[in-house]
């Protein structure tokens, strides 16, 4: 008997939950549930991370942790209990399936056009560290962080998903063209990890034209990976491919801990009515299921749903409208009416158990994920961020005064287009730039070179933040700006 972490959530979570796990019971999979405390009234007793300390406990006691829908409280300056959730154990993939279910019409359905499209998004990084600062009352900065080891574990993970699913096609989604060395990075990690898997069709497409092609034929598309806000918003665009969030599973996989739960939020406008759509949740189990090996319950339920959906049994937000819908708890009945039933299409095999065996974890100490440095690194210059109202030529008169023996003014900028040395009078400004020195005739530089630098400027400009431009070998470790 396996046993896991439950959190029921906030709004319909409750009900939802419920009606699940009076499908698991039924099924007789062998589970035993713990429940914890997490979700909004969890922040409101004053925990600002959304769980109580014993919450955090049994989850990285048991490994695996069930939640409902959980709601952030607004305007108290507190994080998203789901995110710090993922972050905070390291789920470092999210992996959500988009499948046609019939029953469940849609334009592609009534087309004839079958989806099933995996989105695995990176669940750590990017602008999600939630990283931000106002510069100037006016300039407000977020920080976006890739990182080769974060990239490596999420991709490398896809791969051996999609090399299990015995998937025809493995696409990278990116903005590589734009943000050449975030998205230049991650894009790098993905070609380098596609030699090691030639059986598998490894392609990229940038993430605006995959979106164009994702709602025009979804059906190229088996397995796609990408960066966390990019995926964040490409997952939610396929759900809509296949009926909405209420059938969007959704599991996030770390090494020591993974987390599943459905992605759409709390509804609180029909919470307590006993009406909600209990799907996402259980598609989301059923992937629990097969996480834990317990393949015959999986397949138990999951046909009984395929064919409980075929027979047009509904909830109100879904369905044939010409058809009574039914609440939440008639929704989970019938399923359990259904057991051992095959659906028309999509009936799922039913495979023997493979019960994996718990692994617990006792940490002593926060894992360092780095890579192997392969070039010498050196400071080559320093870009400073300065609050001015000032003029461009203005702004690089004073600067010039303080270059010194060792650096030059190579670049000025404004929201990232270069304004200096050239630039055009037609170029809208804001009260805030980025000044940028280098080494003259690259005279090796050190860090008390560049604050010596730092503290000159400081003499004219307030400085807002300050970046070391780095090279790794003959390469540029800093972007250009527009029209440098």
């Amino acid at each position: 008997m396996t046993k896991i972490a439950v959190a029921k959530g906030d709004g319909i979570g409750p009900e939802i939950m419920d009606a699940v796990l009076n499908i698991f019971r039924a099924a007789e999979v062998p589970l035993e549930y713990e429940f914890v405390d997490m979700g909004k009234w969890v922040f409101d007793k004053g925990y600002s991370n959304g769980m109580t300390p014993e919450a955090q406990r049994s989850i990285e006691t048991l490994g695996i942790l069930f939640k409902g829908p959980m709601e952030t409280p607004k305007g108290k300056g507190v994080k998203s209990v789901n995110v710090t959730a993922r972050k905070t154990w390291n789920t470092y993939a999210n992996k959500r399936v988009f499948q046609t279910l019939h029953g469940v019409d849609t334009v592609f359905s009534k087309a004839g056009i079958p989806v099933d499209i995996t989105v695995v998004r990176e669940n750590i990084e990017d602008t999600y560290g939630g990283i931000e600062h106002m510069l100037t009352h006016d300039v407000a900065l977020s920080r976006r962080f890739i990182t080769r080891p974060g990239s490596l574990q999420v991709i490398k993970y896809a791969f051996e998903m999609a090399k299990k699913k015995g998937a025809r096609r493995i696409t990278c989604g990116h903005k590589a063209n734009i943000m050449k060395i975030t998205d230049g990075l991650f894009l790098d990690v993905f070609n380098e990890v596609a030699k090691e898997y030639p059986e598998l069709k490894a392609d990229d497409v940038i993430v605006d034209d995959l979106c164009m092609k994702l709602v025009t034929r979804p059906d190229l598309f088996d397995v796609v990976v990408l960066t966390n806000l990019q995926g964040d918003i490409v997952s939610d665009l396929c759900a809509g491919l296949v009926g909405g969030l209420g059938f969007a599973p959704s599991a996030n996989i770390g090494d020591h801990i993974c987390i599943f739960e459905a992605v759409h939020g709390t509804a609180p406008d029909i919470a307590g009515k006993n009406v909600a759509n209990p799907t996402a949740l259980l598609l989301s189990g059923i992937g629990m299921l097969r996480h834990l090996g317990l393949m015959k319950g999986a397949a138990l339920i999951e046909n009984a749903l395929l064919y409980t959906l075929e027979q047009g049994v509904h909830t109100g937000d879904f369905g044939d409208k010409t058809k009574a819908s039914v609440n939440t708890t008639a929704f989970a009945e019938a399923v359990i009416g259904n057991f051992g039933k095959t659906p028309g299409l999509g009936a799922k095999p039913m495979l023997p158990d493979m019960p994996t065996t718990q692994t617990h974890f006792k940490l002593e100490k926060n894992p360092m994920l780095e890579s192997v440095e392969m070039e010498n690194e050196k400071i080559v210059g320093v870009d400073f961020f300065i609050e001015s109202n000032e003029q461009p030529i203005t702004i690089a008169n004073k600067c010039m005064r303080h270059a010194g023996v060792k650096f030059k003014l190579v670049n000025i900028s404004n929201r990232g287009t270069q304004v200096w040395p050239t630039g055009s009078v037609y170029t809208n400004l804001v009260n805030q730039y980025n000044v940028r020195f280098e080494s003259i005739d690259d005279f090796p530089l050190n860090q008390q070179d560049v604050l010596g630098l730092y503290v000159s400027m400081s003499g004219n400009f307030k400085i807002c933040s300050s970046e070391l431009l780095l090279m790794w070998g003959d390469k540029k470790a800093y972007s250009l700006a527009q029209g440098q």
